[in-house]
């Protein structure tokens, strides 16, 4: 009986809210990390506010980024592995971030606890999957104009519940390069191209228009897109 009561009171609102036992609220400035490679994996976070990018660093130092993470999602989920070991990646914030650090063990505790956050915590998961599919799709079968379009309606979280947020977090030229396996000179070149489109526009901060969707969903783009970019004329 007390079990039953434990979990019917339970509230996964509050409890991905708020500081309590084995978890802890934390801000993570602009461009500070998470977590970075190498380090123990031993709590998992769950983003509350802001954006923030995964990135791997191999063994001759190269340096490439393998996914964005957005508010709503968690970061570092490796970290319950059977084994408790290294961090495989580094997750830095894109933004200012809030975010919720759950220890290892709590977070075990509560996955076997708690139906509703473990039910939460697998469709992640799942749908984390599912994107990481995509991605390895996206860098097999398409151009690398397509795979900008592809991660700029991402980044403006088209196709998730509600409207989506045209405005995109502050992002570079040589990341988004790195996101989809091309050189900086080819970003500038597309982004400009996608400008004179109307697909994006700028002022301040890039503006994601739903016409994008048109390079990705239907293949429409005009028929040069094995022209060089110019020198200069950075977007």
């Amino acid at each position: 009986m007390t079990t039953e009561k434990n979990h019917s009171t339970f509230d996964l609102a509050s409890f991905l809210a708020n500081a309590g036992l084995g978890r802890r609220i934390v801000e993570i400035k602009e461009k500070e990390n998470f977590f970075t490679q190498g380090d123990p994996a031993d709590a998992i976070y769950y983003l509350q506010r802001g954006r923030a990018k995964l990135t791997v660093v191999s063994q001759q130092g190269k340096e490439a980024t393998i996914t964005l993470i957005s508010a709503g999602e968690f970061v570092g989920e490796a970290a319950l592995a059977a084994v408790a070991g290294k961090r495989l990646s580094t997750a830095t914030a894109i933004n200012a971030c809030t975010a919720l650090k759950i220890s290892r063990e709590e977070m075990i505790r509560v996955m076997h606890q708690e139906h509703e956050f473990s039910d939460l915590f697998l469709k992640f998961l799942l749908n984390r999957s599912m994107r990481t599919q995509a991605d390895l799709v996206d860098q097999l079968f398409n151009s690398s104009e397509k795979r900008l379009a592809r991660i700029l309606l991402l980044m403006a979280e088209f196709g998730k519940p509600g409207e989506p947020e045209t405005s995109i977090p502050p992002i570079t030229q040589e990341t988004l390069a790195e996101m989809i396996g091309t050189t900086r000179s080819r970003v500038s070149f597309f982004m400009n191209r996608f400008r004179a489109l109307g697909f994006i526009s700028y002022d301040g901060r890039i503006q994601v228009h739903k016409s994008l969707l048109n390079v990705v969903l239907l293949d429409q783009l005009p028929e040069h897109n094995a022209e060089k970019p110019p020198i200069g004329g950075d977007f």
